[in-house]
């Protein structure tokens, strides 16, 4: 039987992994075995860059972190090394980065994850993975309402150049 101090330890872990968890919009856990260093530190400064916190966690305590939550069923995939990426603002920078991690090394997998509190299938995880960025998303809404603007001013100069012929 764990000592006080270990148990109170552990404890602390899952209430702070709960308030992570709780305090995130998305999260995508990974199956991370069998990348160098090299790659896990490439790994973690584009995550860190895109505002995505990811760390190693043990089953167990994820495990602990979720029971009673909507994220229950994510249990059965704690196996095995594991380690989560969360975010609090970008639905889709933790699936886009570890999905295409995953592409390019064979034993980085994807078991799970969650959006808005609910859990969401690996197919779903590929979806958000494909979706643009948030900036790109911005600048395609942007380009879409300034797109009627600059017509409108094309046709407005159009008459005002055809005014100026006929004035001649």
């Amino acid at each position: 039987m764990p000592n006080a101090s270990v148990l109170e330890m552990k404890q602390q872990q899952v209430a702070a992994l709960s308030e992570k968890i709780a305090n995130s919009i998305t999260g995508v856990v990974v199956d991370y075995k069998g990348i160098n260093v090299a790659d896990d530190t490439a790994l973690r400064k584009e995550l860190r860059e895109n505002g995505v916190e990811y760390f190693v966690v043990k089953n167990t305590i994820l495990g602990r972190a979720i029971t009673g939550t909507d994220l229950e069923e994510m249990k059965s995939v704690l196996e095995g090394t594991t380690a989560i990426a969360l975010s609090k603002d970008d639905y889709t920078a933790a699936a886009r980065i570890l999905c295409n991690f995953a592409e390019k090394h064979d034993n980085f997998k994807v078991k799970s994850g969650f959006l808005d509190g609910k859990v969401i299938d690996v197919a779903t995880i590929d979806s958000l993975a494909k979706l643009p960025s948030k900036e790109v998303l911005l600048a395609t809404v942007c380009s879409v309402f300034q797109a009627p603007i600059a017509a409108f001013a094309r046709a407005v100069q159009a008459i005002v150049d055809k005014d100026g012929e006929a004035a001649e």
